[in-house]
């Protein structure tokens, strides 16, 4: 069986008050990727690693409740509108997204009309953006608010990293190990290195390493209290966004402009 890539939380065990069903039927509407419309029980029970049966009582227990729709000519599954209305909750609650208006509009205005601009909140081993300032040429990078990027892999994941408490680290790693040792020590390795750049120049980046076609940096993002880590990064195609500019043009304002949204929020 391939590695269950939406494992429930590694503390389950260890909390009695943790609802398993939950964090299942969680997991199922997890299981939608990018420009998916329909997913089987099939395609759930593979992704998720539970048993047909439990994938099939789930899928009905979402269809009564609107987060899934059925299809029952081709016995699949699309999203419903209470997944709708729950994304609405979130994106009006994210007063973090607004705040950044300002300094992500200005930093895409920069002197490279290629670069793009985005504001991201990890998730597993994910990050999801819920902010983004699209680069002012139409060959652009393909973002919109709700695109992941890997943790370890993008700027703005080891931005996120830098940012995170001990006990937020250990807590993806452990996601980490659930799929195999190799992705733990992967994570490891490039967080430790993540937490020396970013003591060095002030910021984390990634050239090639998410996408071999695309450069960035990123810094993170705080609330005042610290209970909340976002990661702010800029980007675009390797061919017109290099290196160089963006660590001697950008990452000055990048920085500045991360402070200012911590201030902020």
């Amino acid at each position: 069986m391939a590695p269950n890539e939406f494992a429930t939380d590694p503390t389950e065990t260890k909390d009695r008050n943790f609802v398993t069903a939950l964090a299942r039927g969680l997991d199922v509407l997890r299981c939608f990727r990018e420009n998916e419309a329909a997913l089987t029980n099939t395609d759930f029970a593979e992704r998720t690693g539970l048993p047909k049966a439990t994938v099939s009582r789930l899928t009905h227990t979402l269809c009564e409740l609107d987060y899934l729709v059925a299809d029952t000519r081709t016995g699949t599954y699309r999203l419903g509108a209470g997944v709708l209305q729950l994304g609405f909750g979130v994106l009006t609650s994210m007063e973090i997204g607004d705040r950044a208006e300002d300094e992500m509009r200005r930093l895409r205005d920069g002197p490279n009309s290629y670069i793009t601009v985005a504001l991201g909140e990890a998730h597993r081993l994910d990050v999801v953006y819920i902010a983004t300032k699209r680069s002012r040429e139409d060959v652009a990078l393909q973002i919109r608010v709700g695109s992941r990027l890997p943790l370890f892999d993008s700027a703005i994941g080891r931005a996120i990293m830098v940012g995170m408490d001990d006990i937020a680290r250990e807590k993806a790693f452990a996601f980490a190990g659930e799929i195999d040792q190799a992705t733990e020590a992967r994570g490891r390795a490039s967080c430790a290195a993540a937490v020396e750049e970013y003591a060095l120049h002030g910021y984390c980046s990634s050239y090639g390493d998410w996408r071999p076609d695309v450069n960035g940096i990123a810094v993170p993002v705080f609330s005042p209290n610290g209970s909340q880590v976002y990661g702010l990064n800029i980007g675009g195609p390797s061919f017109h966004v290099k290196r160089k500019q963006l660590e001697t043009v950008y990452a000055k304002r990048l920085i500045k402009a991360a402070e200012s949204i911590s201030i902020r929020f």
